[in-house]
């Protein structure tokens, strides 16, 4: 599992999908989210708004697995 740092409380899964290079801008996020399946802590979401924290897990497929943690 990567880790992903953060300095905000949060994060959206828009920024974090581009953090994680999963894409190369954020206009993508909408598309991406359509078509690959991702979980936040075994649930799915398809929410580019979905706040991620500090001990959220994220697993994109075809991109890894990847944990929210504080910088």
């Amino acid at each position: 599992m990567k880790p992903i740092s953060i300095h905000t409380d949060y994060i959206t899964l828009g920024q974090f999908l581009k953090l994680a290079d999963c894409i190369s801008t954020g206009g993508q996020a909408k598309s991406f989210l359509q078509d690959t399946p991702i979980t936040v802590n075994g649930e799915p979401e398809n929410r580019r708004g979905k706040k991620l924290i500090p001990g959220d897990n994220i697993r994109v497929q075809g991109c890894g697995e990847f944990q929210i943690v504080r910088e």
